[in-house]
């Protein structure tokens, strides 16, 4: 009988609220061809009034032209490009009327008070920058791909936290977004009447979104067309979607890639690892659906038929689907196996590459695996094969060379054999060995000795959490920096 395809699980139920609570409610509200206010003429004014006339806002500035500071003098005189109204005399009552906004650089609490209650009563609403008891709504620090636009706000309680935010988020919307955003708007009517269902609009605009960060390039005339040549193509078959391997890395979500974020993002089902982090998983859309296929040494596992039977499910039912991968999938993720099936089966399916767990634990370490003065070669070797034991067929002289860093993943078990195996082919027992679980996670453990130690570092370590093994001269200074260190959660037993 075909092995049934695997039942998807619902989001946990929640009793929390869907929202929480809002300091401020963020608005992006249209200011073209609308009036507004700018009383003051310093720096901080001139600010606000250049933004008001970005929004496409005619901003009238009240102002005596012996109080205007070198910003605004400049910005009025760039009258031909900016609708910017300079009136030489201070605000009044009565310049309130028909205005959509009104703001104000005041220097004392009392002209303060007196620009905000005229205002308030007038119906317009007010801002007086840098005194908040007076403002009725606050600027935040903003990001600029319009008509892609992000807006960062800490009411007020750290406004330089707010520019770090601001500056994180600019080296992830590329420039050329703002070209991409354009390319959307013109493309919008078209595609939606060619989609008829919300799935297939889905796929398409996310493979809008694909393409618009594949590369920090503005689209091209032929980007449009293509783009309309999918929709027509989805139009006809609604029925496929598409499968991402995604590598999740070794557990620390900040080891991410953007592109491993943005697919998760996306998913409308992952089919995640048992050894993928709950912190990575929480970056994945909140309407996904998520299921646990698990494959363990010495537990109860899902079968990959299984997997693979659920993933072709899914695609065919127009899902886009995240294979979410620990490590990197296309080392020991059984990916090639995945990519064949679905090719097979007409499924689409890309790849995203994750940091695997011997980069990371190098970096932990702040070792070279190849440091030109120990090693000329890095070796990555699984620790065991499908009956549980060492493979067979491991060239282990080759393994035994000095200058040759190996990593064995999935070795808590078989341990003793491999020490026994290049002990015989000729390796140095004193050769410096690495062992590290739970790689870049809060309960990281980490051993170092030497090879005639191994199996006593690993019952220090264990192997209920994933284990990797490094052996190699490269570990060398870092053996003799920790040999004093004892065992401790995230810390070292040192075995010499």
């Amino acid at each position: 009988m075909p092995a049934m395809p695997l039942q998807l699980s619902e989001p946990k139920p929640t009793t929390t609220a869907r929202v929480a609570p809002l300091a401020k409610l963020p608005v992006f509200w249209s200011l073209a061809g609308k009036q507004t206010i700018v009383a003051g003429g310093s720096d901080g004014a001139a600010w606000k009034a250049e933004l008001l006339a970005a929004c496409g806002a005619e901003v009238h500035v009240y102002c005596p032209n012996e109080e205007l500071g070198e910003a605004m003098k400049a910005l009025i005189d760039e009258t031909a490009v900016r609708s910017i109204i300079h009136h030489p005399h201070a605000w009044h009552p009565g310049i309130f009327t028909g205005k959509a906004l009104a703001l104000a650089d005041c220097e004392t609490q009392e002209e303060a008070q007196a620009f905000h209650d005229a205002a308030r009563a007038a119906g317009v609403p007010v801002n007086v920058i840098d005194k908040p008891d007076f403002c009725q709504f606050q600027f935040g620090s903003i990001v600029n791909r319009s008509p892609v636009v992000v807006a960062i706000s800490t009411d007020g309680a750290a406004p330089i936290l707010a520019q770090a935010i601001r500056r994180r988020i600019e080296t992830l919307l590329p420039p050329a977004l703002k070209s991409w955003a354009e390319l959307a708007q013109a493309l919008r009517e078209r595609a939606n009447t060619l989609l008829t269902t919300p799935q297939s609009r889905r796929n398409f605009w996310e493979r809008f979104v694909d393409r618009a960060f594949a590369g920090n390039r503005p689209p091209e005339e032929s980007d449009g067309q293509s783009l309309l040549a999918d929709a027509e193509r989805l139009a006809v078959d609604q029925t496929h979607g598409h499968v991402t391997l995604v590598g999740a890395g070794p557990g620390d979500a900040e080891l991410l890639t953007l592109k491993a974020v943005r697919a998760l993002q996306s998913a409308d089902a992952i089919l995640f690892d048992d050894l993928v982090s709950a912190e990575v998983l929480e970056l994945a859309r909140r309407e996904a659906k998520r299921m646990l296929v698990g494959k363990r040494g010495g537990r109860e596992s899902c079968r990959q038929e299984d997997i693979n039977d659920t993933m072709l499910a899914l695609a065919k039912a127009g899902k886009r689907v995240v294979r979410l991968k620990s490590g990197d999938p296309m080392i020991f993720g059984r990916a090639g196996e995945e990519i064949t099936f679905l090719e097979r089966h007409g499924i689409s399916c890309d790849v995203v590459p994750g940091i695997t767990a011997a980069s990371a634990m190098a970096a932990s370490l702040g070792v070279s695996l190849t440091h030109r003065d120990h090693a000329q070669a890095v070796r990555f070797v699984t620790g065991h094969a499908r009956n549980g034991d060492l493979p067979t067929d491991l060239d282990w002289r080759s393994l035994a060379d000095p200058k040759t860093t190996t990593i064995f993943y999935m070795g808590g078990r078989t341990a003793g054999k491999i020490r026994s195996r290049l002990l015989e082919a000729g390796m140095d027992d004193k050769t410096p060995v690495m062992i590290a679980s739970s790689v870049t996670r809060a309960n990281q453990k980490n051993w170092m000795g030497r090879l005639q130690g191994l199996e006593e570092g690993i019952d220090r370590i264990g192997y209920a959490e994933p284990v990797l093994i490094g052996i190699g001269s490269v570990f060398g200074d870092a053996l003799r920096e920790i040999s004093h260190i004892d065992m401790r959660p995230s810390g070292y037993a040192a075995g010499v």
